[in-house]
């Protein structure tokens, strides 16, 4: 197989003349790329990458740290996504402030290099909308789905140190999502569920998810019966991802790739469709029974909400107070905290009772902590990707549609219609 061919540019990279922090990240780039047969480097327009304490850890910080004391810069744009902590709130939710304090050195140490602070998850909504064929170097799983996918833009997987040797270079190895032959279909699912809410869609990605757990699959959903809001195709990605680890899909029809079936294979045969319908979709909501009727906690987040998803919570709150033994929490990112403010619909989910976080995502805020120290248990949300992940953290996940997730905060226990287990 050929090596990865270097151009003068990266050849000078490679050899220290546009600085150590440059050398270095282009020489974990040369090993990545390698590593899966690439054989150049592209160009990214973006950048996207996960700089929270969570996910960089100790050593993650002291090497962001160094990097600046190198003076290191980054020479594309590149942007943050969802962190650990709203510091305007942190102490409301009782978070640790040995956790306040680590992440406000992060976030001054990634200033420092250049990056965009907009901590954001949903970044495609309301920061960049990328192109169809324009490279990226993203790290959140629900935007690289969501940009392969319904922009037809081309990224993988950029882990933490992935994504910042992208930012100091401005490339990316070209192999897997940025070449043509990745991004054919090769699993086919045909859908005759009803889908009326968020958390149907984050259910249908769920579904898809758990039946092939494998990165290089690219499944083809067919049977889309009208074409899908932004929010809906966000919850779905973003659940499709959480459980299948998969970082593209196409949706017949729906997504700029997959006009029509011959397109979204590019005349590979797929194996024989997978039908899901509306006992499937009963029975994943099954997987997340309720262990008792009160509720604990109602989150709406992961991913972060979007100004017509705030709208709609309030008109579901219809002016009414959460209940006294039950918490609401809702995190969207700052763009559209600003503008719901001015539209009143902060105000009303506050004046409620509720909680609405800017900058965050809930489940890497250390819910384990918060919930300890609030003494919740059970967590009630409409987010398939978050009742994925907060089992993790030994907390009870229930899975519900968007109305029943309200009626629970209000009345501090779930409806009727909400109960399965």
């Amino acid at each position: 197989m050929p090596g990865l061919k270097l151009s003068d540019r990266e050849e000078r990279m490679r050899a220290g003349e546009l600085g150590e922090p440059v050398r270095v990240a282009i020489e974990q780039q040369i090993a990545v790329g390698e590593f899966f047969g690439a054989e150049r480097f592209v160009s990214v327009a973006n950048v996207h990458m996960m700089g929270d304490t969570e996910v960089m850890g100790e050593g993650g910080v002291a090497f962001i740290d160094a990097l600046v004391e190198q003076g290191a810069r980054f020479t594309v744009p590149v942007t943050t996504n969802a962190r650990c902590v709203d510091f305007e709130r942190a102490a409301a939710v009782r978070q640790r402030p040995e956790l306040v304090e680590s992440e406000r050195k992060l976030v001054a140490a990634l200033r420092a290099l250049g990056a965009m602070q907009v901590d954001t998850c949903i970044n495609y909504q309301t920061v960049y909308q990328p192109q169809r064929g324009e490279h990226l170097a993203w790290g959140d799983t629900g935007t690289v789905i969501w940009a392969n996918s319904v922009a037809g833009a081309r990224t993988n997987y950029e882990a933490g140190p992935a994504a910042l040797a992208a930012g100091l270079t401005g490339l990316t190895p070209a192999y897997g999502y940025h070449l043509d032959e990745q991004r054919a279909g090769s699993l086919r699912f045909d859908v005759r569920c009803t889908l009326a809410d968020h958390a149907d869609w984050g259910a249908l990605g769920g579904i898809v998810g758990r039946r092939t757990l494998d990165y290089w699959t690219v499944p083809v959903l067919t049977g889309i019966r009208s074409a899908p809001s932004g929010d809906e195709l966000k919850h779905f990605g973003a659940a499709r991802a959480s459980y299948g680890s998969w970082a593209m899909f196409h949706m017949v029809g729906v997504t700029p790739e997959a006009r029509d079936e011959a397109e979204a294979f590019r005349g590979r045969a797929p194996e024989a469709a997978h039908a899901i319908d509306d006992a499937a979709l009963a029975a994943f909501y099954g997987t997340y029974p309720e262990d008792r009727a009160e509720v604990d906690l109602v989150v709406f987040s992961g991913p972060q909400l979007s100004v017509l998803e705030l709208r709609r919570i309030v008109d579901l709150l219809g002016g009414r107070r959460v209940h006294g033994n039950t918490a609401l929490i809702v995190t969207t990112n700052f763009a559209n905290r600003e503008m719901a403010s001015r539209l009143g619909y902060v105000k009303a989910i506050e004046d409620a009772g509720g909680q609405v976080l800017a900058g965050v995502c809930w489940y890497i805020m250390e819910p384990a902590k918060m919930a300890a120290a609030f003494g919740w248990r059970n967590v009630l949300t409409n987010s398939a990707k978050l009742a994925n992940i907060i089992g993790g953290y030994r907390l009870h996940p229930i899975l519900r549609r968007t109305e029943v997730c309200v009626e629970a905060a209000v009345g501090g226990r779930l409806p009727a219609e909400g109960r399965v287990g």
